[in-house]
Order: C-alpha cells, then sequence, then structure tokens
C-alpha cells in the first residue's frame, strides 16, 4: 500500500522546543513563588514523563512535604501549567524557537505528491497553534488535515492512544502512514499504534533507546519525501537499516 499520510509529532520532531519549555517552567515556578528550578541535567530525566500537567505531578511526587501542602501544590498544577503555556507561547511569537532542519522542506514536498498531514503530540493545543503560527504564518494550521492533542485522548504516550485517534480522524490504515518522532516514548506510541516511524533525535532524547525504529536520522534534511515514502511503504527494516545506519552517529 503507498504511503498517503505522514504524522508529526511536535515538541523535538518539529522544533527543538525543551529548552523553551524548560524556561517556561521555571519562570511559572518563580511567578508562584516556588522555589523549583529545573536544571536542564534535571528536564532530561523529567522528560521521561510526558505531557507538562504530569510532569509538574511526578516532581511533586519527589518532594518531601506534608500532606496539607502536597494537597495544596496538587491543586495548583493546572495553574502553574496554563502559566507555564502562555509564557511558552510568548517565546514562541517571539521567534525564539524555529522548526528544525528539513521540517518545512517535508512538509511541502508531502502536501505536493497529494500526502495528508497529521500531527498527534501530548502537549496542548495553544502551544501546537503558537508553533505553526509563528514558523508556517497564519494559515500552517491549514496544512494539517488533523491535530491530535494529548488532552484528547485517556493516555499518553508511550500509550498509542493518540497516534491511533490520529489515524481514525485520518481515515487511514497503518500501512498508509509513517510516524515522524524524536523520543523513546514517542517511538513506543507510534510503534504500538502500528505506524513504521522515523525518528529524529536531539540533545534530550539522544541517549534514548530507538531500536524498534524504522530510521534514525540526525534531521529530516537527510531525506526527502520520494524517499520517505519510499522506504515507508511497508519494506522489512534489513532493506533500509543499512542505507542510513550512521544517521544518527
Amino acid at each position: 500500500m503507498s504511503i498517503e499520510a505522514l504524522i508529526f509529532d511536535v515538541d523535538g520532531t518539529m522544533a527543538d522546543t525543551e529548552e523553551a519549555h524548560r524556561v517556561a517552567f521555571n519562570n511559572a515556578f518563580e511567578r508562584f513563588k516556588l522555589d523549583w528550578r529545573w536544571s536542564q541535567d534535571a528536564y532530561k530525566e523529567l522528560l521521561k514523563t510526558t505531557g507538562g500537567k504530569e510532569r509538574i505531578a511526578a516532581y511533586l511526587a519527589t518532594k518531601t512535604l506534608s500532606s496539607a501542602e502536597r494537597k495544596q501544590l496538587t491543586a495548583l498544577i493546572p495553574a502553574i501549567h496554563a502559566e507555564k503555556t502562555r509564557f511558552y507561547s510568548a517565546f514562541v511569537a517571539d521567534g525564539a524557537v524555529p522548526l528544525r532542519e528539513g521540517v518545512e522542506a517535508l512538509i511541502d514536498e508531502a502536501l505536493a505528491a497529494g500526502c495528508r498531514l497529521a500531527i498527534a503530540s501530548t502537549t496542548t493545543a495553544a502551544n501546537i497553534d503558537a508553533l505553526l503560527n509563528a514558523t508556517l504564518g497564519p494559515r500552517g494550521i491549514e496544512k494539517f488535515s488533523v491535530i491530535a492533542c494529548g488532552d484528547q485522548v485517556a493516555a499518553k504516550k508511550p500509550a498509542p492512544d493518540i497516534y491511533q485517534l490520529a489515524l481514525r480522524h485520518l481515515g487511514a490504515d497503518v500501512d498508509q502512514a509513517v510516524a515522524l518522532e524524536d523520543s523513546r516514548n514517542g517511538l513506543l506510541a507510534a510503534t504500538r499504534a502500528g505506524l513504521w516511524t522515523v525518528v529524529t533525535p536531539t540533545y534530550w532524547t539522544e541517549h534514548h533507546d530507538f531500536a524498534e525504529a524504522g530510521l534514525v536520522l540526525q534531521h529530516l534534511g537527510e531525506i526527502d519525501y520520494a524517499e520517505l515514502a519510499r522506504l515507508g511503504d511497508r519494506r522489512p527494516r534489513s532493506e533500509f537499516s543499512a542505507l542510513y545506519a550512521g544517521a544518527a552517529g
């Protein structure tokens, strides 16, 4: 079956957003007068938990607190996360988070070939809208037939729910789509949904295990849409793995 859809993760895959997210979290903590500060090394570990509110909760679980303090801070998580989202959106609007190399070219090539595009991300709709508007222009969101966000499913990555949702809305079979990811949780979500998956790691995820990936590249500028569609057309891994064996070096 031919490839009819590309399904993009956002954070890390379309743009290396994580430093902007990290700074936005720290700004929000400061705004709420919390003595929390996430270093880059600490944030690398925290990224094992998908979803911003879930990440705050995971961090809170490591703190030694009274039951009253824990209850109070847990209740504040949605407000802290909303404040963090406002900071992040401002960073993106200021042009601080460009698309990664090859992303825009692949989007344009895929659309020109009649391929549909979708997003399957654990981030919020507001974050996605801000990034697409800042990088692809005010009509950038229209390039995507489907946008599936984390809050639309019960279980976030590495559960396959978000990819299953995107596939349902696309009306596409798994053999007709390719997933694009940057992390192990994302890779597991996509492959558990049955999708052949291309991974482009970042500083934040370069240490992850990508054994289940169909293809690992440094960035999407290393491949064009025609080659991606050919490789993704359900070919056995042995046929293409040697072509890009050194791509993630």
